[in-house]
């Protein structure tokens, strides 16, 4: 009798046990399924081109902003920094609706008389709202710049992960 109460015990402890399992595997398997744990990532190709305007300048330093068209869309300001007669840096923010995107770059840069023109790559380091988990590195970045005025037309592409 002693034995039959212990192996009772022992079962009832294992059914207790894998059902708990099974209801835990579920619970996570049905989360997983509706979306309510971490957010997945999803994969963004951009096509982007702003015109901007200038808003202000300070030796070789560009400010500019304007409205970006393309995959996202959106506000777009840029700091162009041009750091020798053949190099620039630029930082970025685009706000597609949404959230915002923040990035650097880095590229060539040569003067054609009228209008400049740069070429590089283009990292995006962050964000906010949609786009907190933003990132991507080597997206192309190009553009020229208006010497008349400092208007500067600029153009993104390759993906990101959000």
């Amino acid at each position: 009798m002693h034995i039959r109460n212990r192996t009772r015990r022992s079962l009832a402890a294992g059914t207790l046990l894998a059902s708990g399992a099974c209801a835990l595997a579920f619970s996570l398997g049905a989360a997983g399924a509706s979306g309510s744990t971490a957010a997945a990532s999803r994969t963004i190709s951009l096509n982007d081109t702003a015109h901007l305007h200038k808003t202000s300048s300070r030796g070789l330093n560009l400010y500019e902003s304007g409205q970006a068209s393309g995959s996202l869309g959106g506000t777009l300001s840029l700091h162009l920094d041009v750091v020798s007669t053949n190099r620039v840096t630029a930082a970025l923010t685009v706000s597609p609706r949404g959230g915002t995107m923040t990035g650097s770059a880095s590229g060539s840069f040569r003067n054609n008389g009228p209008t400049a023109s740069f070429s590089g790559t283009l990292n995006i380091t962050g964000g906010t709202g949609s786009y907190a988990h933003a990132h991507g590195s080597g997206l192309s970045f190009s553009g020229t710049v208006q010497r008349s005025n400092d208007a500067v037309t600029v153009h993104v592409s390759g993906h990101i992960s959000t």
